[in-house]
């Protein structure tokens, strides 16, 4: 392929098609601008009769006066606007003129006998006032089509590839560098294998997939996937992302398909990885944005470039989104993308393997323990983990430590949440009472309620994420199915509180805002979702759009059914607070000497928590709360 290009290049250089957009450029912009120059001249030009003109020179109102062939030019003393402007007259060619100037005291130039009625200029300068200007504009012209061309892989770069090539391990990046996506792993491992040893297959009969697509949420791995397959197949490694192939000219993006595939199969085997690739395998529904021709040419050319090649070169196309749903149908069937891959968010085991991938180049202290910060973290991508490592490092080099710690650790969990303390924002005494007793409410409906979590630490200090003070909570396991009882659990913790408010001060604040958002959302999902209401029974009313972004909820019902969705929700809802102010109502002595403690000392911990409340009511709580926050 090197050799190719070098060949090309040296058949084409210099381009005939740059030269002659080249010359035609400079040729219209030396036009343009002769015109422009003509144009200013003649603004800045006003005739005179020779009669004013003599008035003129009789009053001594002239400055300067210029004889040239048939015209006089003259400058007037005083000038009337505020810009110079060039008189001129008819030349009458009166012996006169230059006695009646010296007269005058005016200046003047070269005047020209009766004879010589037009200024010569000569050969030479009219070439070179003619020539000098365009092969100056050409050279300009020039140079800056190279640069294009450079960049871009032709004349603008049009119908040309820009995918980065990487070359055997070149990408730095193996499956040992990937933890947490074991299956994801094993589906992609079996193309390694072929790609490596494609005889073992094509014995039996077997086809090496023509695609994989990887889906997933955002930070979950899947550039990183796609890169360790390059670094373990040791073969050449095409990268590029979907908006690569979009360009403002139309045509531009299906000629960048079939210039990559050309490219790939004369390197072939190798791998083509597209990112993001949405952004040409939308489909060509109108529903999810269809009607643009650019992009529909472009994944028609992808179309018929994946089922044109053979795969028995080892060719593998590899693709990357977290939208799956607005991909095109006839991109997904199989014989072009043969495996859909899941990359999802990684369980505890996966968390904890992708925290060590992470720290194994951080100098970490021997009492970390990173299975407690991968059970503190549920819900985590990857990209999340690894924010938090580096996080806890910068940490522990701000505090004069040589490694990292486990408080520091826990610290970077919470920056990554919550964001840092917000230093610069002091509560006044009757703002941090309220947030106090709010965040007490929490921890104590919750502690108080079966099915809740362990509280790790309980906070009033203020974090740049906007929240005023919250409550952290560390799963004692992994789960991954809600009960009703647990769910409804959860809205009674979220409403802590609120009813925590109104219980002590009589008021409510709108610190509340996001615990009501996130309780409406739950109840919604218990009625719409899961089937857990006595009035829709196993009715499903709502979908979820874009499961691996925003996990929007659609209703899937009529106008009327909405109203009694809300109906039916605001009974849950009302039921849980109900309950969590009974709750509170029952445990004053408790919220009141936890708050006033929580108020003095502005952070407790959970071990904290659980003494005072033992010390107010002489027994063991051995239940005591995810992160509810005020905002």
């Amino acid at each position: 392929m090197d050799i190719n290009n070098k060949k090309n290049n040296k058949n084409n250089s210099p381009n005939r098609t740059a030269i002659i957009i080249t010359l035609i450029s400079a040729l219209l912009i030396w036009y343009l601008i002769s015109l422009l120059q003509t144009q200013i001249a003649k603004s800045t030009e006003i005739e005179k009769t020779y009669d004013e003109f003599m008035a003129m020179l009789d009053s001594k109102d002239l400055e300067s006066v210029t004889v040239k062939g048939d015209k006089i030019y003259f400058v007037p003393r005083v000038q009337p606007y505020s810009y110079d402007i060039s008189y001129y007259t008819g030349n009458m060619y009166d012996e006169r003129l230059p006695a009646l100037l010296d007269e005058g005291r005016v200046n003047y130039g070269l005047v020209y006998s009766m004879d010589t009625k037009v200024e010569g200029n000569g050969l030479l300068s009219n070439i070179l006032s003619i020539i000098l200007p365009f092969v100056f504009i050409y050279v300009v012209m020039w140079f800056l089509f190279k640069a294009i061309s450079k960049n871009s892989g032709g004349v603008m770069g049009v119908g040309k590839s820009n995918a980065k090539v990487y070359v055997e391990k070149s990408t730095g990046v193996t499956f040992k560098d990937v933890a947490g996506q074991e299956e994801a792993k094993e589906s992609l491992t079996e193309i390694v294998d072929f790609l490596h040893n494609p005889a073992k297959y094509t014995r039996i009969g077997a086809k090496l997939p023509k695609g994989a697509l990887l889906v997933g949420p955002p930070g979950t791995g899947k550039t990183l996937l796609a890169k360790a397959i390059a670094g373990e197949a040791k073969v050449p490694f095409f990268s590029l992302t979907g908006s690569d192939f979009v360009e403002m000219f139309v045509g531009v993006g299906a000629s960048r398909v079939r210039d990559l595939f050309k490219q790939a199969q004369q390197t072939a085997p190798c791998i083509i990885f597209i990112d993001e690739i949405d952004a040409i395998g939308k489909s060509r529904d109108s529903h999810y944005g269809g009607g643009n021709d650019e992009r529909e040419q472009t994944l028609n050319q992808l179309l018929s470039n994946m089922d044109g090649f053979d795969s028995s070169k080892g060719l593998v196309v590899l693709g990357a989104t977290n939208r799956p749903e607005v991909l095109d149908k006839a991109l997904l069937r199989p014989g072009r993308f043969d495996r859909r891959i899941i990359v999802d968010k990684p369980d505890l085991k996966g968390r904890v393997d992708i925290l060590k991938v992470h720290a194994k180049n951080v100098l970490m202290h021997d009492s970390v323990d990173l299975e407690a910060i991968g059970r503190a973290t549920s819900g985590a991508v990857g990209s999340d983990l690894a924010n938090m490592i580096n996080e806890a490092a910068i940490l522990a080099v701000k505090q004069g430590r040589t490694v990292v710690t486990q408080d520091d650790l826990f610290e970077s969990v919470e920056v990554v949440i919550a964001g840092k303390e917000k230093k610069d924002r002091i509560l006044n005494k009757e703002e941090k009472k309220i947030v106090a007793y709010h965040e007490v409410g929490h921890a104590l409906v919750t502690a108080l309620e079966k099915h809740a979590e362990p509280v790790q630490k309980i906070t009033i200090v203020p974090r740049t994420m906007g929240s005023l003070g919250y409550v952290m909570q560390v799963p004692e396991e992994e789960k991954y199915l809600m009960s009703k009882d647990e769910i409804l659990t959860r809205i009674i913790t979220l409403y802590g509180g609120r009813a925590a408010e109104e219980l002590v001060f009589g008021s409510i604040t709108t610190g509340a805002s996001n615990d009501i958002e996130k309780a409406t959302k739950l109840a919604r999902a218990m009625v719409t979702q899961y089937g857990m209401s006595d009035k829709f029974g196993l009715m499903g009313l709502e979908s979820i759009e874009s499961q691996y972004l925003d996990g929007r909820p659609v209703l899937n019902c009529s106008n009327e059914t909405a109203g009694d969705i809300d109906k039916e929700v605001m009974k849950i809802l009302k039921e849980c607070y109900d309950r969590a102010l009974e709750l509170l109502a029952a445990n004053r002595d408790v919220l009141d000497r936890i708050a006033e403690y929580l108020i003095t000392k502005e952070t407790i911990t959970g071990e904290e928590f659980v003494n005072l409340y033992k010390e107010v009511k002489g027994e063991d709580l051995t239940r005591v709360s995810t992160e509810d926050s005020m905002i």
